[in-house]
């Protein structure tokens, strides 16, 4: 399910008002925006936001397509070291959970997944196709 492009971490009310602005309403059609590096690259120009900032909101979005993630754990995710379902899909779930459980405690990290949640996510990541390519 498609979050809200302002309901992503790291979009500010600008960001929100310029991806809106160019149709870009949810993180769906944010990801499917930005997915090559040529076409990011444009439009980051065409929208006057940095290129990287754009490639880390890209890395959001393409979590979020996992159910279970959305806007909640993708903080978590990154600590761990997962920002891509390319990255998720690799892992092994519960080396990943470990993980979570230890930077959630760096972070002051309260609410955690379960363990089975995380096993779902990877299951999850398996599945779906690329969608974000450097």
């Amino acid at each position: 399910m498609a979050l809200k492009i302002s309901e992503l971490y790291g979009v500010n009310a600008d960001i929100a008002a310029k991806l809106t602005a160019a149709g870009l309403n949810d993180s769906d059609k944010l990801l499917a925006a930005v997915g090559q590096p040529e076409a990011r690259t444009k439009l980051a120009s065409e929208l006057g936001i940095d290129a990287k900032a754009l490639l880390e909101l890209g890395n959001r979005a393409d979590l979020a397509r996992i159910k279970g993630i959305g806007k909640v754990y993708s903080d978590l995710l990154e600590f761990a070291g997962v920002d891509t379902v390319v990255e998720l899909a690799t892992r092994n779930a519960d080396n990943l959970y470990a993980k979570i459980q230890e930077v959630a405690a760096q972070h002051s990290v309260v609410r955690l997944p379960r363990a089975d949640d995380v096993t779902d996510w990877v299951a999850q990541a398996k599945q779906l196709d690329r969608a974000l390519f450097y």
